[in-house]
């Protein structure tokens, strides 16, 4: 039986109904048709579905939908600026932090919000911080670059 949610989504208040075990990730991917948030492991160990519930950075898979009844959720898709890239989205494009684009936007948006708890982090900070999203292809290095990069953007 399906539960009817208003989940305000990228500031788009949306209501719907959802069945009480649909995970949070897969209401936004598959009710709301917004792909930009992955499911990668279904275990919370990867951060590939990595999006903001009120504020914070939250892993999507473990989540239910319900859970976010009456809440604010910002995707990937909903934190480009004045109709460009996010900052955070173009260093990583800049310094090649990207390779299959699996992890990027959970890496992006947990990135962001370390910067805003600490927008002078250091390189040892930021790869503390990322520690709950996985790269399998890039290494880290330019990862870690990118987040640099994109402190000034972030936090201007």
């Amino acid at each position: 039986m399906k539960r009817a949610v208003t989940i305000t989504v990228n500031g788009v208040p949306r209501t719907t109904g959802v069945e009480p075990r649909t995970l949070l990730v897969h209401f936004l991917r598959e009710q709301l048709s917004l792909t930009g948030t992955h499911v990668g492991c279904d275990t919370s160990n990867c951060g590939a579905c990595t999006v903001w519930l009120d504020g914070d950075a939250v892993k999507s898979c473990t989540m239910l939908a319900v859970q976010a009844d009456g809440r604010e959720v910002a995707t990937i898709e909903g934190i480009a600026e004045d109709g460009g890239m996010h900052p955070m989205q173009k260093a990583f494009a800049d310094h090649h932090a990207l390779q299959c684009g699996y992890c990027t936007p959970g890496m992006v948006m947990s990135a962001i919000k370390l910067l805003e708890r600490n927008p002078s982090a250091t390189d040892d900070e930021i790869r503390h911080g990322l520690e709950g999203n996985l790269c399998r292809c890039t290494g880290y290095h330019n990862i870690v670059e990118a987040v640099r990069a994109a402190e000034q953007g972030v936090t201007a």
